[in-house]
């Protein structure tokens, strides 16, 4: 039997940086219906940086079987999405006249240890995110960007070593016919 090429792809739900995108999906739902007056143009564009955050994520993990230029580009695009859902939530805070949390501010220290639960859901979240205080909404949001957006590029790191230790598909395709070529018929 010949080596197979095509590696195991797929399985981004098992990813942190797509569960996080997506608990910010949800949370951005939340935040644009409950604070942003309706018809307000940035509501599209904030759901929709935040659906492109969590999609590309997805569109990455399935390209990897074939492209791992694509998994890297879709990989980065998620995080530049999500920068600029960052830069919203920030125009938001300036705005409002809301301060944004420093590292040390005690909510974000729990914030950062929430973060870190095995299996984190929106419901971890649920009480900051549905807080009727909009400086503590924000602020959530914004704690999961930042934690996403530096996953994100751990990731794209790790799959960068990848690509340098085992290349891309046509040189996987090439291995394979040769060993292919080797194997007793």
């Amino acid at each position: 039997m010949s080596q197979r090429f095509i590696p195991s792809h797929g399985g981004y739900r098992k990813l942190q940086s797509y569960q996080k995108a997506e608990i910010i999906y949800d949370a951005t739902i939340y935040f644009v219906e409950r604070f942003l007056a309706k018809g307000n143009r940035t509501i599209d564009q904030m759901v929709q940086a935040a659906r492109s955050g969590k999609q590309n994520i997805a569109e990455a993990s399935m390209a990897s079987a074939t492209s791992k230029e694509t998994e890297i580009k879709l990989t980065n695009v998620a995080r530049a999405s999500l920068e600029e859902l960052l830069i919203d939530y920030r125009d938001f805070l300036r705005i409002s006249n809301i301060e944004e949390w420093a590292k040390e501010h005690r909510y974000a220290m729990h914030l950062r240890e929430l973060v870190k639960e095995k299996g984190a859901s929106y419901e971890t979240f649920r009480k900051g995110i549905e807080h009727s205080d909009p400086a503590i909404c924000v602020n959530v949001i914004i704690g999961l960007i930042k934690v996403t957006t530096s996953l994100l590029y751990q990731q794209i790191l790790r799959l960068e070593e990848d690509f340098l230790k085992q290349g891309g598909l046509r040189e996987r395709m090439t291995q394979a016919r040769l060993a292919s070529r080797r194997m007793p018929q």
